[in-house]
């Protein structure tokens, strides 16, 4: 007997992980912030939501993890 997949169990991983960490840095994909430079779509993680979801620093709002570049993992602060 097949079993039907969830649509929870069909829906593409983050590259980022589940689990963003308190301070990590996160870069928005371009295409979510067109025409800005990288430093200008960086930001600091605040708060880790129990739904995955970020809030940052300095910007309004909640943030899916898909919103962000996968070569963002782990970035310090940039200089």
């Amino acid at each position: 007997m097949l079993m039907r997949k969830t649509r929870r169990a069909r829906r593409k991983r983050s590259a980022i992980g589940p689990n963003p960490a308190l301070g990590m840095w996160l870069t928005f994909r371009a295409e979510v912030m067109p025409g800005r430079e990288t430093m200008e779509r960086t930001f600091e993680v605040t708060q880790v939501l129990y739904n995955g979801r970020v809030e940052l620093a300095n910007l309004q709002g909640q943030h899916s993890i898909a919103e962000f570049e996968s070569h963002s993992i782990g970035r310090k602060q940039l200089s």
